[in-house]
């Protein structure tokens, strides 16, 4: 890779070229980037009922997963699909976890990672990142989602197979939803935060 005058480079591939944009994107304080179907993005931090959410979730998987890494946007990178995201919460067995590269976790070290919709976020979570980390080979993927337009659900996406998740449990919130082993854990969605 090769930096020409000013900011531009001269990459080998896409990729190492979006990479290298990602990582010299300035945003301002408390937003996430993400790079989503080869553009970088730029999304504020949801609400604080947002945020309520996601330490609860976070709480409970590191009570049922004590031993392995439990991270809140941490940035997984899926090549394939020229995509950088920062899951709301990504769980990753800690060897996996060192073995990573200094910026970006390879989407494929992930055993599971949770979306939490919000107005900025919503279309992408159901779409863009349901098929990137189906395509990335993450076993689960679960989407709290208190903006579906039947009301808030939640949705735990499993089996991925040629770029695509099976459903394998949709509740509505105030049901519980049970994650497989080797999470063995039951969410009781009528314990969320109010959003």
């Amino acid at each position: 890779m090769d930096v020409l005058d000013g900011d531009y480079i001269h990459a080998e591939t896409e990729w190492d070229e979006l990479l290298w944009l990602w990582q010299r994107t300035e945003a301002p304080k408390g937003c996430r980037v993400e790079l989503v179907d080869g553009i970088v993005t730029v999304a504020p931090l949801a609400r604080v009922s947002h945020q309520s959410l996601v330490a609860h979730v976070h709480r409970r998987l590191c009570a049922a997963v004590p031993t392995w890494g439990v991270h809140q946007w941490c940035p997984v990178a899926v090549p394939s699909r020229l995509g950088i995201y920062l899951p709301d919460i990504t769980v990753v067995p800690e060897e996996e976890l060192h073995a990573a590269e200094e910026r970006c976790l390879p989407a494929a070290a992930a055993a599971l990672v949770v979306e939490i919709a919000s107005r900025a976020t919503a279309r992408v979570d159901r779409t863009v990142k349901v098929h990137a980390y189906a395509s990335a080979g993450i076993p689960l993927y679960v989407l709290l989602d208190s903006l579906a337009p039947d009301g808030p659900v939640c949705t735990l996406h499993g089996r991925p197979e040629k770029g695509t998740y099976r459903e394998v449990s949709r509740v509505r919130f105030g049901e519980p939803i049970e994650l497989p082993p080797p999470f063995a854990l039951i969410i009781d969605t009528a314990e969320f935060p109010e959003a």
